[in-house]
């Protein structure tokens, strides 16, 4: 699968990919057949051959259309505050609420579908397809590697693939926190209502993910020992 960009131009397209959304986040991408798919969006297989070309073309515009904002809306972030710094390196929460923010608050947008898609993009982490991991991996390289510059600037004490890890841990906690929101209804004292709250995650997600960050380092004996 190439990466190409592809842009929604009119409504045609918009209710689409807003049907493919919907569908892959509740089915899958195998398991969404193009008949389905075409019912649910109003149209024939002809317009979306006309507009997409295939269904591997489709499944990137629909990752695309979110992606692209929010990984803009990241390094614009990200930007703005070491701008701010005035040179100086940003604090690891700084770094972290960058990149949480905008993926957290599309949880809170159920109208225009943004809370469908952060679901889609959870079931993906999990996708067999190399390829649609591939898509995704691409979508997201230039940003991992913006906000990997700014950790290594943070933490210059921590060696880097120590750092790797970290981050990879990191990323997959938000990909699960964006992905199972519904699970805090089977932890008893939790609030259902705050699961799309989406400053209230930011907060707690912040604090979790600092803490993990920044924990001591194994030694090779510990590792041992802890293996």
């Amino acid at each position: 699968m190439t990466l190409r960009a592809v842009k929604p131009r009119h409504e045609t397209q918009v209710r689409i990919l807003d049907a493919a959304e919907e569908l892959f986040m509740q089915h899958g991408f195998e398991g969404t057949p193009m008949r389905l798919l075409t019912a649910r969006a109003g149209v024939n297989l002809a317009a979306v051959n006309y507009h997409f070309g295939s269904k591997d073309a489709l499944i990137e515009a629909v990752f695309r259309r979110r992606l692209d904002p929010m990984n803009t809306a990241r390094i614009a972030a990200i930007d703005r505050m070491e701008k701010e710094a005035g040179g100086q390196p940003l604090s690891p929460e700084q770094i972290i609420r960058a990149f949480i923010g905008p993926g957290l608050r599309m949880i809170e947008d159920s109208r225009n579908g943004g809370r469908n898609f952060i679901r889609l993009l959870g079931r993906t982490y999990t996708d067999p397809s190399r390829e649609i991991r591939a898509l995704i991996g691409g979508l997201y390289a230039p940003a991992m590697e913006r906000f990997k510059a700014a950790f290594e600037r943070a933490l210059p004490q921590m060696p880097r693939d120590e750092l790797v890890w970290r981050m990879h841990f990191m990323f997959g906690t938000l990909a699960y926190t964006l992905a199972a929101t519904d699970t805090v209804q089977l932890i008893a004292g939790c609030k259902p209502e705050d699961r799309y709250d989406a400053r209230l995650l930011e907060a707690r997600l912040a604090s979790f993910l600092v803490a993990g960050l920044l924990a001591p380092q194994l030694g090779a004996k510990d590792a041992k020992k802890a293996a």
